[in-house]
């Protein structure tokens, strides 16, 4: 699917998603005003963003995919993964007090997050070869943050908004691939002691790495690769918990322990 928007537009919609990061708002749907644009059209807008991002100097840590799970695609009537950036000050350590004010539309998903210790690329990604260059596995709450609103948006709207991230959560506990089973890893989500949400890793694609070797081979379709080092949040296996001011988060995830954090 080529682009319809020109590098003008495109320009112009990265800027007004930066605006709308910086002040934490939310703006009109991209595919309300150019309803023309298309996929391609949604990563050179994220890809804009991103460079602009990194010339002001902050630093690229990992990848996020989302909409890898049929609760996922069912919560957002969407049903195609996608994939955005995340950046060094977005990362946060069980325990955390996190701003809610640095946020719109402010949501949690239940996920694992690789690190890889060697590059990644396709064509024909498996499964087999995430986990040879997976270093170790870590559980993550990611936090979503949407500038656009959530009534009517597309695929295209959600990509361009850097696939709806805004920071990730990440645990304690690392386990190497071969050292658990990472289709049965729990997640029971907790809001101020009430349970919320519950689900398993194999929610994801029937396998959480099989959304890293998408991914893969998607960055290979635009000549790119996943690098050693960074990090891979791999999709939610739970739906979307919203959050607010003072409330409190836990995930337990059995074997791989807890995390918690708090809005404040």
């Amino acid at each position: 699917m080529a682009g319809a928007l020109n590098s003008e537009t495109i320009a112009l919609i990265a800027e007004e998603l930066a605006v709308a990061d910086r002040e934490h708002a939310v703006m009109p749907r991209i595919t309300a005003r150019w309803p023309q644009a298309t996929i391609d059209d949604s990563y050179a807008i994220q890809g804009v963003w991103r460079d602009r991002q990194v010339a002001a100097g902050r630093r690229l840590v990992g990848r996020k995919i989302g909409l890898t799970s049929k609760a996922m695609q069912q919560a957002t009537g969407i049903t195609e993964p996608d994939y955005g950036v995340m950046f060094d000050d977005t990362v946060y350590d069980s325990g955390a007090d996190i701003p809610v004010d640095h946020f719109s539309n402010v949501r949690i998903e239940v996920e694992l997050a690789f690190v890889l210790k060697s590059p990644l690329e396709g064509p024909g990604c498996t499964r087999d070869d995430v986990l040879a260059a997976t270093d170790y596995v870590v559980p993550a709450l990611e936090v979503l943050n949407s500038h656009i609103e959530l009534e009517g948006r597309t695929i295209v709207d959600t990509i361009s908004d850097n696939a709806a991230y805004g920071a990730m959560v990440l645990g304690e506990v690392r386990k190497r691939p071969d050292e658990i089973d990472l289709r049965w890893v729990p997640g029971l989500l907790y809001k101020n002691g009430e349970i919320e949400e519950t689900g398993v890793a194999a929610g994801v694609l029937d396998h959480p790495a099989t959304g890293v070797a998408w991914l893969a081979d998607k960055f290979h379709q635009h000549g790119a690769r996943l690098e050693a080092g960074e990090i891979i949040l791999a999709g939610s296996f739970t739906r979307p918990m919203w959050v607010g001011r003072g409330d409190e988060v836990r995930c337990d995830y059995g074997p791989m322990g807890e995390i918690r954090c708090r809005f404040v």
